[in-house]
């Protein structure tokens, strides 16, 4: 396995490099499977030659998949993560779609843009910009009319304990999360609600592929921190939150401006 951006520094590894290592085996940052990933982008997308925003993109592959799917789309993602970014050009380049993609490194919450988007993307990342509805406010500013949003919230699919509220936060079921999104002004057309398997799948290949890296690099010098990291995350998944959390993919448009 590779070294997936952990260097030899003394410091411990953070939390970006922690990211990108345990989603190597899973790209997409979310518990969706690659046809779940291809049937929201389909619904989400008005026409093939679509101007496409991410919000939070961190390695753009939902840009990257959008744009191998269609040919004349244009897209565009916003992360404050570099080394995901430059990935995320090499991986353009592979495909050869680079000439259609746009890479800003800077905060989601405070970009802006002279275009208008007829999608826009936060799936998994609203906590850049402090929840779910303040999430939609701030793609609301970059939509086209008649523009959808795809955004991916995590639920509580079941009673949940105070220390998992601790861990993934203050979250609402699901009809509350979809009642929440009607009364700001939305408009659900299509949506997703990740099954058992996607959601085990995504905590299995996440954890999975931090010890793994750690096994395969017994003596690299950061090697006991990101296999305690995963011990830790497996065991908070499977003894906290695993039969309580939920996660949907909503597609919107706007009901009211």
């Amino acid at each position: 396995m590779r070294e997936s951006g952990l260097g030899c520094q003394a410091a411990p590894v953070n939390r970006e490099q922690l990211s990108r290592l345990a989603h190597t085996d899973h790209p997409i940052k979310a518990p969706l499977d690659d046809e779940a990933v291809r049937r929201l982008l389909g619904h989400s997308l008005p026409r093939g030659d679509a101007r496409v925003l991410d919000l939070g993109c961190g390695g753009a592959e939902w840009l990257l998949r959008a744009l191998t799917l269609y040919p004349e789309l244009h897209a565009e993602g916003v992360d404050i993560s570099g080394d995901d970014l430059e990935q995320a050009r090499r991986t353009a380049l592979g495909l050869g779609v680079q000439d259609r993609l746009v890479l800003h490194q800077q905060e989601a919450a405070g970009f802006s843009s002279p275009h208008l988007f007829d999608l826009v993307l936060c799936v998994g990342a609203t906590h850049a910009f402090g929840g779910l509805l303040p999430t939609l406010a701030a793609a609301r500013k970059h939509l086209a009319p008649d523009g959808r949003v795809l955004i991916g919230e995590g639920f509580w699919a079941g009673e949940h304990s105070r220390e998992a509220v601790e861990m993934l936060g203050d979250l609402s079921d699901l009809a509350t999360t979809v009642d929440r999104v009607v009364a700001e002004g939305w408009t659900p057309v299509h949506g997703h609600v990740s099954t058992r398997r996607e959601l085990d799948d995504y905590e299995w290949a996440c954890w999975g592929s931090l010890a793994s890296w750690a096994l395969d690099h017994p003596a690299h010098p950061d090697t006991a921190q990101v296999l305690g990291t995963a011990d830790t995350r497996r065991s908070e998944w499977l003894h906290v939150y695993r039969d309580t959390f939920g996660f949907v993919c909503l597609v919107l448009r706007q009901t009211s401006g």
